[in-house]
């Protein structure tokens, strides 16, 4: 699942995010959401959140299961 869709993303869910620095990359950085950032229900470059170690960036991808 991607993650452009805020109502799809939760404290809690556990999600692999692209960071400002690793934009360029591409590199992905796995945690657990704490904080949703973005306001808007849809966000074509990913919905911005801060992790539980307080990382922020865009979701990729969200686990399932």
């Amino acid at each position: 699942m991607d993650g452009t869709t805020r109502k799809d993303i939760h404290p809690g869910s556990y999600v692999v995010i692209v960071q400002k620095a690793d934009q360029k990359t591409g590199r992905g950085t796995q945690g657990i959401v704490k904080d949703i950032l973005t306001s808007i229900a849809v966000h074509p470059r990913g919905i911005k959140v801060r992790l539980e170690t307080g990382e922020v960036g865009r979701v990729q991808f969200i686990q399932t299961s």
